[in-house]
């Protein structure tokens, strides 16, 4: 990683402004203080009443809020079921504006000083969001697994109250990640070489190896494991699940 190059916050806010366009689990707001809400950040990361909170505390709580509002609103005494949904929709809204920015801007965000909404899911980045230049980078996937994997989703996992497979939670990343990947590809059809690079990359790094493939031009998807997403009543099976054959 000794290779980066910043990239002005300026290059950085406007590629998520322009990605945010490709759907909602590509906006990310921006706005409020760059603190990251960790130990010893002097700001805190946020500020009482302002709506949003230092993501890290969503984590430490294992986003117990949002699973057990994610079951109820399925219908399930399952809270596992709950968890799954909340990490698979936050890997989603993780994965989609890193890999766009990264393949069609050039510029790979930073999730330094990420909030998410006191109620809700949706995530908000400082005003001035910090972030580096992709081309030339030698170990781009390992630096993208990183930011999103290593710094977040290995966070949440660590923090969640119920049990959860983590094979099924790797998988749930990989889904999020390629179903990323198929919505830009359907936006920007000439960027599919360095897209289908990038990604294929990130499902050969550490935990998303072995997780699944792609079974088809437009980067569909079959997963080896299942979101349980089948379970809940009127549930059925997705797509890409190891289980719809």
């Amino acid at each position: 990683m000794n290779a980066l190059r910043p990239a002005p916050p300026s290059s950085v806010a406007a590629a998520l402004k322009e990605v945010a366009d490709l759907g909602s689990f590509f906006a990310v707001e921006l706005g409020g203080p760059v603190g990251s809400g960790g130990p010893g950040d002097p700001d805190g990361g946020s500020h009482p009443g302002d709506g949003w909170h230092p993501v890290e505390e969503t984590y430490r709580r294992g986003a117990a809020d949002l699973v057990a509002a994610t079951a109820d609103r399925y219908g399930t005494g399952e809270l596992r079921i709950g968890a799954s949904m909340v990490q698979l929709g936050h890997a989603a809204r993780l994965w989609s504006p890193v890999l766009a920015c990264t393949v069609v801007h050039g510029i790979v965000p930073d999730l330094k000083g990420l909030r998410r909404a006191d109620e809700g899911a949706a995530l908000c980045l400082p005003a001035t969001p910090t972030g580096w230049y992709a081309p030339g980078l030698p170990r781009l996937a390992e630096l993208l697994y990183e930011v999103v994997v290593h710094r977040h989703l290995d966070a949440l996992a660590a923090g969640l109250h119920v049990k959860v497979a983590p094979r099924l939670l790797a998988g749930n990343a990989a889904s999020a990640l390629a179903e990323a990947g198929r919505a830009i590809l359907a936006a920007h059809p000439d960027l599919r070489r360095p897209l289908t690079e990038v990604v294929d990359g990130l499902l050969s790094t550490d935990r998303l190896a072995g997780t699944g493939n792609f079974t088809a031009p437009d980067l569909s998807f079959r997963r080896r494991s299942c979101c349980l997403y089948y379970r809940v009543p009127a549930g059925v099976k997705c797509e890409d699940c190891s289980l719809a054959r």
